[in-house]
């Protein structure tokens, strides 16, 4: 297939490279200032292009992994006038269902279709091609396109109707980032009161702190290793914004989410936007980061 790619960013230079190296695919993707270095792209086979619209011109499959809603709805203004009938674009990016929803409408009067494909997992796992995809959307749409996103995953789920795959990913990084402000904010009292972190961990280890969020935050605890957890604070505090709105506007409550949020708010305020999460432990001391 002809594969676009919107996004060349930590997760997507991985997503790129497997495209062309394991699953074959010509892939063309959009030359943008926050692209990863895209020389291992380029050497593949991959080809850049200046606008959305060049990429929707010749592309039967169009991947969005961008930051957020806004960005979606900007790359979508792009692709749409320029989209072939039959086009799928398939949206990896972390965005609001109700976006979603919005630019599937719109994708379908263009005569293409959409689905909603975010991603679990790491960049690791997307330079390894092993991501998991949470796609929410018509079955038979992600059958046209599974031979795409077989070639950067381990695992492709149907969630259900378009829109719930970024709902189950709001829920998702609601729970793993909310797990991970709890366990930097211990991690940072533990370091305050003189505890020795190696032994904080096998504590937690050995009893109910074990856990993903643990064995995502331990390399940092430890040795002040961030590199495990490429994601920034401020990324994590859109995702956490983007759960509280979904459950906001379902009546749902937000009680602990509203915590959360204000911790790493809190972070980013004092300049930690740009910091990894695994960081948030230090900017949680009581020095205040330093």
């Amino acid at each position: 297939m002809n594969v676009g790619l919107i996004g060349v960013g930590l997760m997507g230079h991985g997503i790129a490279r497997n495209v062309l190296s394991r699953g074959g695919h010509a892939l063309t993707y959009l030359d943008h200032p926050g692209n990863q270095p895209t020389d291992e792209i380029v050497s593949l086979g991959g080809m850049a292009v200046t606008t959305p619209a060049e990429i929707a011109a010749v592309c039967d499959v169009v991947l969005l992994c961008v930051t957020g809603a806004p960005q979606v709805e900007t790359v979508m203004d792009g692709l749409l006038p320029a989209l072939r009938p039959g086009t799928v674009v398939v949206d990896c990016s972390t965005s609001l269902p109700e976006t979603t929803l919005r630019m599937g409408a719109r994708t379908d009067e263009a005569g293409g279709a959409y689905l909603d494909a975010p991603m679990t997992r790491t960049a690791a796992h997307a330079h390894a091609g092993t991501l998991n995809l949470l796609v929410g959307g018509e079955s038979d749409t992600l059958e046209r396109v599974r031979p795409v996103l077989d070639s950067f995953t381990e695992t492709v789920t149907h969630v259900g109707p378009l829109g719930h795959g970024h709902q189950l990913k709001l829920l998702h990084n609601y729970v793993s980032v909310g797990f991970m402000t709890l366990l930097a904010e211990a991690a940072a009292q533990s370091a305050d009161a003189g505890v020795d972190p190696a032994v904080l961990v096998e504590v937690l280890a050995n009893g109910g702190g074990a856990s993903a969020a643990l064995d995502r935050l331990a390399p940092f605890i430890v040795d002040g290793d961030r590199s495990g957890l490429p994601f920034a604070v401020a990324n994590a505090r859109k995702d956490i914004d983007y759960y509280r709105e979904m459950a906001e506007a379902a009546g749902g409550q937000t009680t602990v989410a509203d915590g959360v949020s204000a911790a790493i708010r809190g972070a980013c305020d004092s300049g930690g936007g740009d910091a990894y999460v695994p960081e948030m432990v230090r900017l949680f001391r009581r020095s205040g980061g330093a």
